[in-house]
């Protein structure tokens, strides 16, 4: 059967052959480093793909569809959308030994702008991402105090009563809007600079371009540290988490499944979508990290491992989670029962212990079964407690790390300990995944050659300071809503394009007979039909449908964003304000500027060829094949000398 390839002349001459691979193994090029061990390549690859969103997202998203019924549409696509596509990228980066635009640039010219589009939207995402890790930080500094800062509410400037603003919402919120973000009423007021969060996110540009200094070089060992250390302090606090009250509750509550969720598209969607974007893929960071491997390395068994220990961490993690959050639902459980039965005490002047949690419900309904003393009991106003209601106040993100689970940590027996361990836990899982980021980056520019004599420590370094001068922007009191629009588009729509992109790029531009051959070259064997079937029709079918309704949802509704202000009717309820028009510019810039990039700049080859009357010249990209030919040339004078 003939498969459909589009025209690509003078591939051959773009990529190295079999024979050039098999001499690179033999000889020191010296233009590309390699991993010190299979170790150091599986832990950094771990450490990128399993970050932030493992551990605030997951369990969100299992909480609001349906519990344990979200765990079929995640592990449905896991296999049919995103392990396919992990193959695919640590594949092609090994066979072609070249970062994000090294790649995609030697498949095909005008496919480079796939390449500028990953290192774009890698250089946006990381903006941002390392902005959580100074707040992380800020966290972690203030976790050195007993009590904890966020634990209660500061005096006002006169010391006669609680701050106003905490007293009407609480210390856990106050702490994070106000000491920790200083956080204006609305994205159109920029609120100036706060100093603390800029020298935060100093340090954390400093931490990251010292890790990542040498390329894999430095990250292959501290990987040893920032991939593995998580784990640890999950497992830390699971074993704590399951010794406090509630907590089994919290597993019950987040893995019941409700199967009629099943039935709901936003589901499928938000299970599709966390899948890919739990790998990383389309950033270029392991397109790069793949390009280091040895040429036989088995990189299908590679997508398979990284793949069960991403899921496997996502369960984990969500486990953790939730018996932490079922300790704090109980203990408001608690808190709110002990409250009313304070004051049915009082009420009906009844002897302590006559009311209790265990027969609450039967003394309130003989309270309330006389005229009386139903006429006394709707006086109270007593609260409506219901576990089930405090167990689903979901929350995800920023909301998830910096207050429910801040809040939890201080009802627990020595919380600056534990509040150490968690904020110790989220830097290292950002840590790890920022070294893709950069590495997504700075390996794109030196397929470039933007700077071709300068060493990549001076990358590094550039790279980073003017990703720290921009973020900036993130340390305005204005920052924490700029920081949500930066994450909502920086790195959904185009990445999806991306991924589509290089499916469709490999199957039918590079040729999915030739991807064959090289993996049976560089494994020993051909992927089976399952591989096939997933890279030539289902796994791009499945990211354009997912590509289709977000575009479709995000165009059809009304961008709103949400805001803390104290001055709001319903404070501390957070307001929801649409996004002013200016706004839209910025997200035409995130969301487009990687997108067009890849129509760009293969109209730019289009006019350069067709009205220049120019041929497209080769970029001197491959450097490996570069030198492999200069040791062939040196090989031959040796032998004419000899």
């Amino acid at each position: 059967m003939k498969i459909l390839v589009f025209p690509n002349p003078r591939l051959e001459d773009r990529i190295p052959s079999h024979e050039d691979l098999e001499l690179m193994e033999k000889v020191e090029t010296g233009d590309r480093l390699k991993w010190g061990s299979k170790t150091q390549y599986l832990l950094t690859c771990v450490g990128f793909c399993v970050g932030l969103g493992n551990v605030w997202r997951f369990p969100y998203l299992c909480q609001s569809h349906g519990g344990g019924a979200f765990m079929i549409p995640f592990i449905i696509l896991l296999v049919f959308e995103g392990v396919p596509l992990l193959y695919l990228e640590f594949a092609i980066g090994q066979r072609l030994r070249s970062g994000s635009v090294g790649v995609w640039s030697s498949i095909h010219p005008y496919m480079t702008g796939v390449g500028i589009a990953s290192m774009t939207v890698s250089f946006f995402v990381g903006m941002y991402y390392n902005t959580i890790l100074a707040w992380v930080m800020w966290y972690f500094l203030n976790s050195f105090q007993s009590p904890l800062p966020w634990s209660q509410c500061p005096l006002n400037d006169n010391l006669t009563d609680l701050v106003s603003e905490c007293k009407r919402s609480s210390p856990v919120d106050y702490f994070w809007y106000r000491e920790t973000l200083n956080t204006s009423t609305s994205i159109e007021e920029s609120g100036g600079l706060q100093w603390w969060m800029v020298l935060c996110l100093a340090a954390a540009w400093s931490v990251l371009y010292l890790c990542c200094i040498r390329g894999i070089e430095t990250t292959g060992k501290v990987v040893y540290i920032t991939s593995t250390l998580p784990y640890v302090v999950l497992t830390i606090f699971l074993i704590r988490g399951l010794t406090l009250k509630g907590s089994v509750e919290g597993i019950k509550f987040l893995f019941t499944p409700d199967l009629n969720e099943l039935l709901n598209p936003s589901t499928w969607l938000d299970a599709g979508a966390q899948v890919f974007y739990s790998f990383s893929l389309g950033v270029g960071g392991l397109i790069s990290f793949s390009s280091y491997n040895p040429v036989h390395n088995n990189c299908e068994q590679d997508a398979i491992i990284i793949a069960i220990i991403n899921g496997f961490t996502s369960i984990f993690a969500a486990t953790v989670i939730y018996t932490i959050i079922g300790f704090r639902a109980t203990k408001q459980f608690d808190d709110c029962l002990n409250e009313n039965i304070l004051m049915l005490l009082n009420a009906f002047d009844l002897v302590e212990g006559t009311v209790t949690e265990i027969n609450y419900d039967e003394m309130l309904q003989n309270l309330n079964s006389t005229i009386s003393g139903s006429e006394v009991i709707q006086g109270l106003d007593l609260s409506t407690c219901n576990l089930r209601t405090f167990l689903s106040d979901g929350v995800e993100g920023t909301g998830l790390a910096f207050i429910v689970f801040t809040e939890a940590i201080t009802k627990m027996p020595i919380s600056p300990l534990w509040s150490v361990l968690f904020f110790v836990m989220l830097f290292c899982l950002g840590l790890s995944t920022m070294f893709g980021a950069i590495e997504g980056v700075v390996v794109a520019i030196q397929d470039f050659k933007i700077f071709p004599t300068w060493p990549k420590e001076v990358i590094s370094g550039i790279v980073c300071l003017s990703s720290f001068l921009i973020a900036l922007i993130f340390s305005l009191g204005s920052g924490n809503y700029w920081l949500a629009l930066f994450d909502s588009y920086a790195g959904s729509i185009p990445l999806l394009i991306i991924a589509f992109c290089e499916m469709v790029g490999v199957a039918y531009v590079y040729g999915i007979e030739r991807f064959n051959k090289d993996i049976e070259f560089m494994i020993g064997h051909k992927p089976n039909i399952f591989w096939q079937a997933m890279w030539r029709v289902i796994s791009p079918l499945i990211v354009l449908v997912i590509f289709l309704i977000y575009f479709v949802n995000e165009v059809s509704s009304t961008l709103t964003y949400i805001t803390w202000n104290p001055s709001s009717e319903n404070f501390p309820v957070l307001e929801i304000l649409p996004y002013p028009n200016w706004v839209y510019i910025i997200i035409l810039l995130l969301a487009g500027l990687p997108s067009l990039a890849i129509p760009g700049f293969a109209l730019y080859k289009v006019l350069q060829k067709c009205c220049c009357k120019k041929t497209i010249k080769k970029l001197e990209l491959n450097t490996v094949s570069a030198n492999v030919n200069i040791e062939r040339q040196n090989e031959k004078v040796q032998q004419l000398h000899t």
